[in-house]
């Protein structure tokens, strides 16, 4: 299972090579931007789990772009990733909403772990547990692994987001209508949806007739069971 999707917005290729397969080895899936405006399609139609961002753009700064971002409700970790080493420059960015600043060169390996560290505080800022658990089920937020009695359990992308939307709002109705714009962006129609729920519940071994994990609300959405 991917450990999450990356969008790597920066002009030079060799810059998104080296991301590209630094990230891969480490289990990340990764979508490149060479340019602000690719970048703002790709965050609208892809939804990374994070961002690594270069603020030398041939034409969006990467300044306007983090802040255009967190104006309209983007919360997911963004790391600047750039030449510029003044202080000033680093504190501009981060007040406007950066998690983290790694200036070039740089290491790989210094890089993900910032990463990852940033998708941790994320997720706990939402104010879920990095791990859920409930019965013998576990759901790695951070990581993105689900496991079910100690066995991994693979998903696909998008069985994963409706696992994990669920498990972060453990015990609370999630209706059909934000499960399509969470996931899909609306999308995709009630249908559609409940094809992949049931995907999930198999994949869980959950008895649709009685299901223990994935509880269906009648005509409103879904409920997973509380955390134990």
């Amino acid at each position: 299972m991917s450990a999450g999707r990356v969008l790597v917005v920066d002009d030079e290729p060799p810059i998104r090579r080296l991301l590209k397969a630094g990230l891969g080895t480490q289990g990340y899936e990764v979508i490149e931007a060479a340019d602000g405006a690719t970048a703002r399609v790709a965050m609208a139609e892809e939804r990374p789990d994070g961002v690594i961002l270069d603020l030398g753009l041939p034409d969006i700064g990467g300044e306007a772009l983090l802040e255009g971002w967190r104006r309209s409700g983007v919360t997911v970790p963004i790391l600047i990733l750039s030449s510029r080493t003044g202080e000033a420059g680093i504190v501009k960015a981060l007040d406007a909403g950066a998690d983290d600043y790694v200036t070039k060169p740089f290491g790989i390996d210094e890089l993900v772990a910032r990463l990852r560290v940033a998708l941790r505080h994320r997720v706990q800022a939402e104010g879920a547990a990095p791990v859920f658990r409930t019965g013998g089920l576990s759901v790695d937020l951070v990581r993105r692994i689900v496991r079910l009695d100690g066995a991994e359990i693979h998903l696909s992308p998008k069985e994963y987001e409706i696992l994990a939307l669920l498990a972060r709002h453990a015990g609370k109705v999630i209706t059909h209508q934000q499960l399509m714009k969470a996931v899909w962006g609306g999308a995709i129609d009630a249908q559609q949806l409940r094809v992949y729920v049931r995907q999930v519940r198999q994949k869980l071994k959950d008895d649709p007739a009685r299901p223990f994990y994935i509880r269906t609300e009648t005509g409103v959405g879904y409920r997973l069971r509380e955390a134990d």
